[in-house]
């Protein structure tokens, strides 16, 4: 299927894009402010169009209207393809609550439901709050504001209440899940914490992490608010160092320390002049952490050029933990065997590996 993604540069765009690359089973025409005038153009030629892109900040007459504006651009893309064409719309919860967002994006479902009469096939998702990855603090979520705010030592403030946080990975799932769906609406839910209890965590795993421990990842919802803080760490917070202990014996280093969950460790070795990597990950957390040779360690975020680079050794023992989302790899740079330890928070399952070949050194926003 050609599906058409709008807002693909956003939050939710961005991590849907990702997704689809990772499952490969769709071809993405990904569109951004820039390309919005080729917008249909781009529809003439495509089979679906999933529509995420949003205005969540602004005045209020912005924030209306912007959103009703682009329902009615990608509607009118729509009507001039000439054939069918399946539009998914991300929708929310806030879908009619009085606010103007909401009353944007209901006014959006509106304009883009009215499809259906015309032979057009549309899906309604009601998406809950996310959070995830790469999340902009005072914008996206309060979760992104907190994530900064632990990572800076700050102490953001809190009006406690219950409310339903579902990752972004699942909601872009749940996207991709309407492209084939007979129904015409989808309300996927996502957990429920307090905003308290989300800070908490979050000031749990800098407790932990900043020790040199990983905290206690012994559920999803963990292991996505983990992905999410450390994700604001990057790069500037790494690589960590690790502390040898030596004696007439020779030397002892500690390369991981877990609270909880499952965890897998790997040993390899890498012959000068060779790469090791070249993929990325949608939820794992994995570790390079280099105690023999000399080696550097590669990562550039998916859709994105600029390439980061942490040159490594063995005589100063240090770890680096992938982000997910970016394509990484590890060469050895030295003239003798790196020695490299390799570990994940998840057993390795080959039905479900997680891990998805991308090459570091690429086209331009590739």
């Amino acid at each position: 299927m050609r599906v058409v993604l709008t807002g693909a540069a956003g939050f939710l765009g961005w991590h849907t894009r990702v997704r689809m690359h990772a499952q490969g089973e769709h071809e993405v025409v990904a569109v951004t402010r820039d390309e919005w005038a080729d917008l249909h153009a781009l529809v003439r030629n495509a089979d679906a169009v999933l529509h995420v892109a949003g205005v969540n900040r602004g005045s209020d007459d912005e924030v209306e209207a912007g959103n009703v504006r682009l329902a009615e651009d990608v509607a009118a893309a729509v009507r001039a393809a000439g054939h069918p064409v399946r539009v998914v719309y991300a929708n929310s919860i806030q879908d009619g609550n009085g606010t103007a967002y909401g009353t944007g994006k209901a006014s959006g479902a509106g304009v883009l439901g009215a499809l259906r009469t015309e032979g057009h096939t549309v899906v309604d998702v009601r998406l809950p709050n996310l959070f995830g990855e790469h999340g902009r603090p005072r914008y996206n979520s309060f979760v992104a504001t907190f994530v900064h705010a632990v990572a800076a030592g700050d102490v953001p403030q809190v009006a406690d209440r219950p409310v339903e946080l579902l990752h972004v990975q699942d909601a872009a799932q749940v996207l991709l899940d309407a492209l084939t769906t007979d129904a015409e609406r989808l309300d996927p839910h996502g957990s429920e914490v307090g905003v308290q209890e989300t800070l908490d965590l979050l000031r749990e795993f800098e407790e932990s992490y900043s020790s040199g421990e990983f905290p206690d990842l012994s559920t999803p919802f963990r292991v996505a608010l983990f992905n999410t803080y450390r994700a604001a760490l990057f790069p500037t917070g790494y690589p960590l160092p690790l502390q040898p202990h030596a004696d007439a014996r020779g030397t002892f280093v500690e390369t991981v320390r877990s609270r909880g969950g499952e965890g897998q460790s790997s040993i390899s070795t890498t012959v000068p002049g060779v790469t090791r990597g070249e993929h990325y990950h949608l939820t794992k957390i994995e570790r390079f952490a280099v105690v023999q040779g000399r080696a550097t360690i590669a990562l550039r975020r998916m859709f994105h050029d600029e390439v980061v680079e942490f040159e490594v050794s063995g005589e100063a023992p240090c770890a680096v933990d992938m982000p997910t989302g970016w394509a990484h790899n590890i060469t050895n740079t030295g003239d003798d065997v790196l020695l490299t330890q390799f570990w994940s928070h998840e057993l390795f399952r080959p039905d479900a590996p997680d891990t998805f070949p991308h090459p570091v050194a690429q086209e331009v926003g590739a």
